[in-house]
């Protein structure tokens, strides 16, 4: 398939599951003038079988493992009424969840799902990980690749004496990338950022459970910065919702909150930098408004392999007969048609 997308900031070709040059004929042609044409955004942190739950907790905790302990108690009902959910349904709320905002690439922090594999509309990038130091009983790093771990997870010596934990078995290094790192004190920010290591910030989720997030020092420290939604368990929403939370801290610029869920995010989870080149994989979205300011609500088309997974009514109109194979579906507040079926137009 062969489709042009015009937008208010330029026109981009897609020929197959790649970024074309402009000339010859189309078979579908996109014009929205409203919106500008961008790479497709990276969540560098979710766990898509859970988003169906709802948020889970109450109060603040010392650290991730004593909520855990709670909600088992506090919320089982509600655990056990979202493990009715069959998992091909819970992983795909997730991946809606993050195409309805633009992510078109998203990490799974929980183990390779062979449904990622089937049919399956957002790419899933395939980085290995583990829960974290208190919740897994033997951790192998991956080797040469990134490596994605909880880490310090909590506002308490149990979260801060984790980064003393990584250094005594070898893995705070270059390919491990920390989640959260709300833990981390002052004291060993220098020793972090020495490492090479990368932090996937995660305000919202942090905030929700400790009432802080990571520290203005780390963020700071020159260490690379990735942006993660969360699922919905602890997380405000989506990846938009966390690129505004991020941006309201006013403690990292917009150009290193984009590279957050762009440029940095590909580089250290060993994925081709996002990209509207002609020969780029055709990963891109149309959104009304800048990154910074954008909801799911502003996202009019979402493009994966050069498919279209999500699209406004005002541009599925647009899509000829691949818009008679997908349906409306409501995400939050926001309806969007969906090409529920992942197929192509031949």
């Amino acid at each position: 398939m062969r489709m042009l997308v015009n937008a208010r900031n330029g026109s981009v070709a897609i020929d197959g599951d790649r970024i074309a040059d402009g000339g010859g004929r189309f078979d579908i042609v996109i014009d929205c003038p409203e919106a500008d044409v961008r790479p497709g955004l990276i969540n560098a942190h979710d766990h898509l079988h859970r988003n169906h739950y709802g948020r889970l907790g109450a109060g603040r905790y010392p650290n991730a493992y004593r909520w855990a302990e709670d909600i088992q108690l506090r919320f089982s009902r509600e655990i056990a009424k979202g493990r009715l959910l069959p998992l091909r349904a819970a992983l795909l709320a997730g991946a809606w969840k993050n195409l309805f905002c633009g992510v078109t690439t998203v990490v799974h922090h929980d183990k390779w799902e062979a449904d990622f594999e089937r049919g399956f509309p957002i790419r899933v990038a395939k980085v290995a990980s583990a829960d974290s130091l208190g919740m897994t009983e033997q951790i192998e790093a991956s080797g040469n690749g990134p490596f994605c771990l909880h880490v310090a997870e909590g506002v308490d010596e149990v979260a801060a004496d984790e980064l003393d934990a990584l250094d005594c078995r070898a893995l705070l290094n270059s390919n491990l990338i920390a989640v959260h790192g709300v833990g981390i004190g002052e004291s060993s920010v220098g020793r972090f950022q020495r490492s090479g290591a990368a932090l996937t910030w995660c305000p919202t989720s942090n905030r929700f459970l400790f009432g802080r997030t990571a520290s203005k020092v780390l963020l700071e420290s020159g260490c690379d910065v990735l942006l993660g939604s969360d699922s919905r368990v602890t997380g405000d929403g989506d990846l938009l919702d966390e690129l505004n939370a991020a941006r309201a801290e006013r403690i990292l610029d917009d150009a290193r909150l984009a590279d957050a869920i762009g440029a940095t995010a590909a580089r250290r989870l060993g994925l081709a930098e996002p990209s509207l080149e002609p020969g780029s994989k055709a990963d891109l979205i149309l959104v009304g408004r800048p990154l910074g300011a954008a909801r799911s609500d502003d996202v009019a088309l979402t493009v994966v392999d050069g498919i279209p997974q999500v699209a406004s009514t005002e541009v599925a109109r647009q899509l000829g007969s691949l818009a008679k194979r997908g349906a409306m579906m409501r995400v939050g507040r926001v309806s969007r048609w969906t090409n529920q079926q992942g197929e192509n137009v031949q």
